[in-house]
This record gives structure tokens, sequence and C-alpha cells, in this order.
């Protein structure tokens, strides 16, 4: 009777692992593939300026909806607190570089981008940002040059790079240039579609697309209007034609600006408006359960203090302890297809190794 109770206990065990295993399979095949990924950069946005904007927002922010948190640290190669370009060139380039380098590594040598492998690769590529695109996060992203101040400069690496379409300001440096050249009329020679205001930047649904809403930057929000949430909208509209899939770099700029300015109305303003873009691409990715969406930051910027607030109310008391960048680790969320990567605390450089780990691409391009 005994062997008889301990064969039928092996063969239900065997049973459960297979069933076990069944599932697990199940489960790996029920994982998508990565196809899309939006990282979104909110720049100068540290753990103070989230929670400043949630608490006006009175205790919601579409971020929440994030599936996993992590935390990066910042520091460049050359100081312990990073500028936007040497942060932003870590995050789409994988290299620690020295303040003010844009694209390169410590000696000058160009370093390809996330959205340069995307477009080895056969994917469509986009940058939108709330202020100039020559700027230098956005910049970071499809310019090589050894420095940021060299706007016109990467106006031209605009121009000669593989991208699809790009969103913001900066039209002057691209056709109120020093050398006189006029690169708008060279972009529409390699078929780009040029739009001067948002009606047109919404009409370009397929092709490339260079959208420009301002000769510089444009203005702080609310006088910009919904510009950030509708251009990332626009921009998904264009890039998901591709059926081999996008690479989408989104910026908030301007919340580094009002911290900056130690203002804490404009930045808790301009944290919104980037949460409303965030809800885009969140809303996208239910839709696309192949798309990631990685929103983090570049630095902190004033030492943002929070001192008191009301949920209820959105009441918020806030201090800054500098005019300039900090050096404290920064947010990293992610929602959607490989969200489960960006959990730790890793380098700021990681967000790189990371999106390439989960497109499947190498590094030998």
């Amino acid at each position: 009777m005994k062997r008889i109770h301990l064969s039928l206990l092996i063969v239900l065990s065997v049973f459960f692992v297979q069933c076990s295993l069944s599932g697990d399979k199940a489960g790996e095949k029920a994982t998508p593939q990565v196809k899309n990924v939006i990282v979104m950069i909110g720049d100068g946005m540290g753990v103070s300026q989230v929670y400043a904007g949630l608490t006006a927002n009175k205790g919601a922010l579409h971020l929440e909806r994030s599936h996993f948190v992590g935390f990066s640290k910042t520091y460049s190669a050359s100081s312990y607190i990073t500028d936007s370009a040497a942060g932003g060139t870590a995050i789409a380039c994988g290299v620690k570089t020295n303040n003010g380098s844009i694209g390169v590594d410590t000696a000058g040598n160009p370093v390809r981008s996330l959205l340069e492998y995307a477009a080895d690769n056969g994917l469509s590529t986009g940058v939108v940002a709330s202020c100039a695109v020559t700027h230098a996060t956005p910049a970071s992203f499809v310019a090589h040059q050894h420095s940021r101040s060299m706007e016109e400069d990467i106006a031209v690496d605009f121009l000669n790079s593989d991208i699809t379409l790009f969103i913001g300001g900066g039209k002057k440096y691209f056709d109120a240039r020093s050398d006189n050249e006029n690169l708008l009329e060279k972009l529409e020679a390699k078929g780009f579609q040029v739009a001067l205001n948002m009606d047109g930047i919404k009409k370009a649904t397929t092709g490339k697309l260079a959208g420009f809403v301002a000769d510089e930057h444009p203005a702080p929000y609310p006088e910009r209007g919904e510009f950030l949430p509708e251009s990332v909208q626009a921009a998904i509209n264009l890039l998901k034609n591709n059926n081999k899939g996008f690479f989408l770099m989104v910026e908030g700029s301007q919340i580094d600006w009002a911290c900056h300015a130690n203002d804490k109305e404009a930045a808790v303003n301009e944290m919104l408006d980037f949460d409303r873009a965030v809800k885009a691409a969140f809303d996208y990715a239910d839709q696309n359960p192949n798309t990631l969406v990685v929103v983090t930051a570049d630095h902190e910027t004033g030492g943002m203090a929070l001192t008191g607030g009301d949920l209820s109310t959105g009441e918020l008391k806030a201090v800054y302890a500098s005019t300039g960048h900090t050096s404290v680790m920064v947010p990293v969320f992610a929602y959607g297809a490989g969200a489960a990567e960006f959990a730790g605390i890793y380098q700021n450089t990681g967000v790189f190794s990371k999106v390439l780990k989960l497109y499947g691409f190498g590094t030998d391009k």
C-alpha cells in the first residue's frame, strides 16, 4: 500500500512540475519583445520635483502608473556634478564624458547613440523637446561635437543624420546661420516635411518631419500650451508606421530652467506638463505591449526641498539649496515591455545598455 502511495506521489509531483514548467514557458512566450522604445528625460527632475508636481496636482501623477522604479548615478567623467551635455550623452550613448561634450567620449571620439543604433537596424527615430532641438540633451542623441555651444554645427549633424522626425525649437540654427546656409531647404531636399507650427506638425503622419515652433526655445508653460504632449502624440502617430519599430526621445526641458531660477510655480507647471506627455507615451504602451517607456532625468537642479504642503488643496512650500545642478541620484521610471530591467541602482550609462539589450542590438556597428 505504501508503494502505491509513493508511486502516486511521484506521478503527481512530476505532473505538477511539468505544469509549472509549462506555465513558465507560456509566461516567457507571453512576454513581448521590445519593438518600440520611448525615452523621456525630465531635465533637472529629481524626486522633489516629481513630488512637487504630485502635491500640486492633489496627490496624483500619470508617472505613478510606472511598473518599476530605479535610480541612476549622474556624475560625469570630469565632474561630481554633471551638466546636461554629459548627462544626456551618458543616457544616449552609454559613456561617461566631460561636461559640455555632445555624443563624444573623453578623447573627443564620436560615440553612437541609441537613436543611431535604432536607425542602423531599420527603425524609425525621433526627438521631441520643449527647447531648441540643438540644445544639449536632444543634441546628445543625434550630434557629435566637443562643445554644446556649437549649435550651428549640431544643426548640420541633424541634417546629416538618419533621423526620421524632430520637433522643438531652434529654427534659427537652420535658417539664420552665420554661414548663410539654409538648412531648411536642404532638409526639404532630403525628403523632410518642414512644419513651422503645430497644425503642420500634426498633419505630417507619414514620411519625415522637421517641426519647428520657435526660432530658439518654445515659451514656458502655460504660454506654449499643450505643445509637449501634443508633439509626443504627433511623433508617435508618424513613427508607428514602421513595422520594425521606433525609438523616440522626449525631453521636458524647462523643469531645469525653472529650478535654476528657484521658481517653484514654474517648476510645478513644467513638471505637470511633462507628466501629461508621459501619459501619451504610457497610453500608447497600453495599446502596444511591445513598447517600453523609460522616464528619467539627466540630473537634479536646484537642490529642491519640500518643506510643507497639503495634498487636498495642492498647496506646496519649497526651498532651494542652489541655483545650479546637484549631484544626487535621479529616479528612473519604467513602463511596459522589459520594464523590470530598470529596477535597482546603476550608472546613468546603464539606461543605454539596458535599452540596447532589450532591443537585441549588438554594439559592433
